[in-house]
């Protein structure tokens, strides 16, 4: 815990929302002793069966359960912030979009190439605002794809490993430079171990990468629709991977990389990445974990226009007024991305990096800062792994919450 921290996030958020968080994390845990995770991978189910003789952790019919006791244990080890590669008030360019933005013809789809991710990195290594990248778009050859980035940019990495041939690639490249991370969703919601990548999980954390643990629960789908009823099934899930992390190997590296999201009504129930209740909502995400100092990449600074227009723009502007205003330690999808991250916008990059440099707190708007909702956890102990799109607590908060 930094106390430091928690002070300067009550000054920053009001001492009523630092509760919230605190009740957050709170809640968080008594999902992981009561609720547990899905998971069949077989190191990970062997490292929690090494617990249950102390009564710290029960591997009950392919779910893992967990107590306080064993999150705290391995919360103590995870390395601080101040010893993490990334200062705090990063903005990345990153994220995955499958497509690249065509600025002249205004239309996406278009297959992205070495020379787009070449582009991106040759853009992120010139302007100081950006503290690294991440892929940006996505090329078939991940080890191509790294290797273009490493040699156009020299600041901190992230990527994807899905191969045992990228996996050594990476491990090299770290040795050489040590400021990558590799991501992963390792679950999918609800509280549900994505096997296709747990394997790989297992063997980059015991190789010693560092690991970018990523959950994206959904207000109204996979997650209450409140603000700590959607933070506390993003944080559960995002617990679970640095406590299965540090089991595997004590001490390990892990970024607390969880990314909140919100279904619109309004949008068919997509997520709405424009909102400045989604801005907010990463925002409360990033501080709780810094209080619990936790190295944390969040997502912010985003849109939900299609096409680059004004209102996309203005989006970027008032994502990173925000950012300024209340702190945060790394931010994701800042600059480049259109509608659901799906397109990717050179020209959108450029002037979302030029709004960075000039914009400041004084322009962030006002923020009604959201306190502790008893129905969130309500919500979840009556819907627990099922969708919430039709529970009461969904229905009673559209159009009154994430409105904004």
């Amino acid at each position: 815990m930094n106390l430091d921290q928690m002070k300067a996030s009550k000054a920053l958020l009001g001492n009523a929302t630092v509760d919230m968080l605190m009740k957050v994390h709170e809640d968080a845990l008594w999902m992981l002793e009561n609720v547990g995770v899905g998971c069949k991978q077989p190191d990970m189910l062997d490292v929690y069966r090494q617990f249950e003789a102390d009564g710290k952790a029960v591997v009950y019919d392919n779910r893992v359960y967990i107590t306080s006791d064993l999150v705290n244990e391995c919360l103590n080890k995870v390395p601080g912030i101040d010893r993490f590669f990334v200062p705090l008030n990063s903005f990345f360019i990153g994220g995955t979009a499958p497509y690249v933005y065509d600025d002249s013809a205004g239309v996406g789809g278009v297959l992205p190439t070495q020379d787009h991710v070449k582009r991106i990195a040759q853009i992120a290594e010139t302007n100081p605002v950006v503290a690294g990248m991440g892929r940006g778009v996505k090329l078939k050859d991940e080890v191509s794809q790294i290797d273009v980035m490493v040699e156009n940019c020299t600041k901190p990495l992230y990527y994807a490993v899905t191969s045992e041939r990228t996996l050594e690639h990476a491990k090299n490249i770290f040795q050489q430079r040590g400021k990558e991370m590799i991501v992963f969703c390792l679950t999918r919601p609800p509280l549900q171990v994505n096997e296709n990548f747990s394997e790989n999980f297992v063997q980059v954390v015991r190789a010693g990468l560092p690991v970018f643990i990523s959950a994206m629960p959904m207000a109204g789908i996979s997650a209450p629709y409140c603000y700590n009823g959607v933070l506390t099934m993003t944080h559960a899930e995002v617990l679970f991977g640095i406590c299965t992390a540090q089991l595997l190997r004590p001490g390990h590296t892990c970024i607390h990389a969880g990314f909140p999201t919100i279904a619109d009504p309004r949008f068919e129930y997509n997520p709405n990445y424009g909102l400045k209740s989604h801005f907010v909502l990463n925002l409360l995400m990033a501080h709780l974990n810094m209080i619990l100092d936790l190295p944390t990449f969040q997502s912010g600074c985003t849109t939900n226009e299609e096409h680059l227009t004004e209102r996309a723009l203005a989006d970027a502007r008032t994502g990173q007024a925000l950012c300024k205003k209340y702190g945060f330690h790394m931010i994701r999808h800042s600059f480049g991305f259109l509608r659901h991250l799906v397109d990717f916008s050179f020209a959108k990059l450029e002037a979302a990096i030029h709004i960075a440099e000039e914009v400041t707190a004084d322009e962030a708007p006002d923020v009604d800062m959201p306190v502790y909702d008893d129905r969130g956890m309500e919500s979840i102990q009556r819907v627990g792994l099922g969708m919430y799109m039709d529970d009461p607590l969904t229905t009673a908060n559209i159009g009154k919450v994430f409105v904004e």
